[in-house]
């Protein structure tokens, strides 16, 4: 009567493990395919990822933006060129009664001119313009620096995220592996007469329970491998991408006065508030440099042409003109100065001023989050780093309990209940040490990235 019950058994714990060896399986294709350590996975995102094609390009904008036309030092040359005519009838009523009547005369005109214009002085408002251009391309090139870093720290965030998921994933196969050899020692207790079914049906349970729970994490895995294909700007997010790494390591000796120093020498948002400051400053002496005169060069050439259609009487008696031309060449200096504008220039620097006294908190604000966020950030690290340590013991002292608690539940002198809260004491243990390593991972990457240094992943 015991084979029938045997074979079902059998049947169930087959049933309750196929979507397991299903996964298995499935894992094993995907570790065919290319593999990527974190240096490529972080120079294929600065490559390909679009959010820094787009910085790059404004970038490149406040570099055209940067040149000695656009500040003014350059002159500026224009032409201008016409050619016209018109078409004449004319009905002169002479005094002895007589008409003299002229039709269809066609007269032309034409015009050509090149004109030059140069500031030679405007109140240094040239040179600020120039200096104030040249901060504004610095300004593009750390806003690229500063999408570069956000992204490196996204991408891997990301990759130690995924590997993450990969260890949780491992932790769990190796409970339904643990539930499998519970599920068969309960078996042969039941076939042998030494348990009741209950306990071997409590077992399928419990390898059915984590059978769907590494189908669960099989998910979160497929899902951070999107994102991080989608950091990396990957044209098809299906493919399929291996990791040559499959632990999370950290660095355990991040000093804090070093990471303070670097931060306040190369954290991107306080260059930036650093330049807007500047900036600022500069701006107010562009509109004081209003009140200064100015001093323009101005030169031209023009020539002219005009042809009659019927000739006209010229200043030697019967002489007739048929056409007329004329060059000219113009220069000039010309000096001038704004009086009074309505008091608008007084106004405007008066805002100025209050604009130069805002930049200067602002720096002072993002000064203080910078600091306060590295400090509290570093606090997180070095307690992580604590919890490392100690969750490495918890996990020796867990194996050590479950080596110890399945040899007493073979002999029988151990509760399946007992068993599993061992079990999963056990697994628990493993989830918080991978977990803490995670999130020292996360505030190392934090740290380099405030203190300018994230760049090192590269």
């Amino acid at each position: 009567m015991k084979r029938p019950a045997s074979k079902l058994i059998r049947t169930r714990i087959t049933k309750s493990l196929l979507p397991a060896f299903f996964l298995f399986f499935l894992s094993g294709m995907l570790q065919a395919q290319e593999v990527y350590d974190l240096s490529r996975c972080v120079l294929t995102g600065l490559e390909q990822n679009f959010a820094i094609k787009v910085a790059r390009n404004q970038e490149e904008i406040s570099a055209n933006n940067f040149s000695r036309g656009n500040a003014g030092f350059l002159p500026t040359v224009t032409t201008t060129n016409r050619f016209g005519g018109n078409v004449t009838s004319t009905t002169q009523n002479m005094n002895n009664d007589t008409k003299n009547t002229s039709t269809g005369i066609h007269n032309t005109t034409g015009s050509a001119a090149i004109n030059l214009d140069m500031t030679l002085f405007r109140g240094f408002n040239v040179q600020t313009t120039w200096q104030k251009l040249n901060e504004l391309n610095q300004v593009g090139e750390i806003n690229t620096q500063m999408a570069m870093e956000n992204l490196v720290a996204q991408i891997v965030a990301e990759y130690y995220y995924y590997i993450q998921q990969l260890n949780y994933f491992n932790n769990m196969e190796y409970a339904v592996s643990l539930s499998k050899e519970r599920a068969r020692i309960d078996e042969e207790r039941y076939l042998l007469g030494a348990s009741s079914k209950l306990e071997l049906l409590q077992s399928i349970v419990y390898l059915n329970e984590d059978s769907s729970r590494l189908a669960r994490q099989h998910e979160q895995i497929l899902e951070s491998q999107v994102r991080l294909k989608k950091l990396m700007a990957f044209e098809d997010l299906a493919a399929q991408i291996e990791l040559e790494d499959t632990s999370i390591l950290f660095n355990p000796d991040l000093e804090y006065e070093d990471l303070h120093e670097a931060t306040l020498e190369l954290n991107t948002s306080l260059q930036i508030a650093r330049k807007n400051q500047l900036i600022s400053e500069l701006d107010y002496k562009i509109i004081a440099s209003r009140s200064y005169p100015y001093l323009n060069l101005t030169s031209g050439y023009n020539y002219a042409y005009r042809g009659y259609g019927s000739g006209t009487i010229s200043d030697y008696g019967a002489l007739t003109i048929n056409n007329q031309q004329s060059k000219t060449f113009n220069y000039g200096i010309v000096l001038g100065m704004d009086i009074f504008d309505g008091n608008n220039r007084r106004r405007e620097k008066s805002n100025a001023l209050i604009e130069i006294e805002n930049r200067s908190y602002r720096l002072q604000e993002v000064e203080q989050d910078i600091k306060a966020e590295l400090l509290t950030v570093y606090y997180a690290y070095e307690n992580n780093l604590r919890l490392v340590k100690m969750e490495e013991q918890n996990l020796e002292v867990a194996r050590e309990n479950l080596e110890i608690a399945l040899e007493r539940y073979r002999l029988g002198a151990l509760s399946g209940l007992e068993l599993r809260e061992v079990q999963k004491s056990l697994l628990d243990a493993e989830e918080r040490l991978i977990s803490v390593k995670f999130q020292t991972k996360l505030a190392e990457i934090s740290l380099l990235q405030i203190s300018g240094k994230i760049m090192d992943y590269v």
